[in-house]
């Protein structure tokens, strides 16, 4: 049953999105060679709790971390660990916080110094697909169609398209309905109202579509081994139109890159 949310419940969960993506933004100064997966988790739990919220991941399902961190070849859900970044990785960071009673849950794949042309582009069109469906996520369309947008621009670009995983409501839980694919049809699934809140979220890969979820209950890689990257941003549904509860903006101050990606999506609590 989808959870619409009302215009006081979306500012608190703005609250606690800009927590989130404060925290990645904090992140990406530390982002180099040699630096350790678990360092980056620790400065992210402090940080949140800095901002008197705590860590939405940690002991979810009982996970065991702040950070879901999935370098190279996982795709989602990786467990931090002594793994030290390499020039050339990219590493998928996925973050949530809870603050007022609700969730904010986010994630960018970070590149770790140069990398391989192809794998950038693949970076890239993920990231256009994410804001082609985010478009689509407007009151009386329905989530095939944000699934559609989002499929369309990866599987034209030859990315295989992952099905096992898929976006979600966000809310008092951190997983609401509707479950939000990145594949579909065109006017299927649940009609979109003013007051949805989700998160919309490609993960695609370079190779296959096909996926390996690990023993440990946790990291999914490719079949293939082939990079997989990962882009989420919490969208609400505010007077008929869809409007950004995170920001990529403090990744992007932190990278120095100007960016006018979200500009029709600001929203103004």
């Amino acid at each position: 049953m989808i959870q619409l949310k009302t215009k006081e419940e979306i500012k608190l969960m703005y609250e606690s999105a800009q927590i989130v993506s404060k925290t990645l933004g904090i992140l990406t100064k530390e982002i180099s060679p040699g630096v350790s997966l678990i360092h980056l988790d620790k400065i992210a739990e402090e940080f949140i709790r800095d901002q008197g919220a705590e860590p939405g991941f940690l002991g979810l399902y009982d996970f065991p971390n702040t950070l879901c961190m999935s370098p190279n070849d996982q795709v989602v859900h990786g467990i931090p660990n002594n793994y030290t970044l390499k020039e050339g990785d990219i590493i998928s960071i996925d973050c949530g916080a809870l603050k007022n009673g609700y969730y904010g849950d986010q994630a960018y794949t970070f590149s770790v110094g140069e990398v391989d042309s192809s794998i950038q582009k693949m970076m890239d069109i993920t990231k256009q697909s994410l804001y082609a469906g985010i478009k689509k996520c407007k009151k009386g369309n329905c989530i095939g169609d944000i699934s559609f947008a989002i499929q369309l621009i990866c599987e034209n670009a030859g990315y295989g398209v992952v099905r096992e995983l898929v976006g979600h409501g966000l809310g008092k839980s951190m997983h609401e309905d509707p479950q939000v694919p990145n594949y579909g049809r065109k006017g299927s699934g649940a009609r979109i109202d003013d007051g949805l809140v989700v998160a919309i979220e490609p993960m695609i890969n370079l190779g296959t579509h096909k996926v390996k979820f690990h023993k440990d209950g946790w990291t999914v890689t490719t079949q293939d081994h082939k990079p997989s990257c990962h882009f989420e941003h919490d969208v609400a549904v505010v007077d008929g139109m869809p409007k950004l509860l995170t920001t990529y903006k403090y990744i992007y101050d932190a990278l120095g890159v100007y960016s006018n990606e979200e500009d029709e999506f600001i929203f103004n609590p």
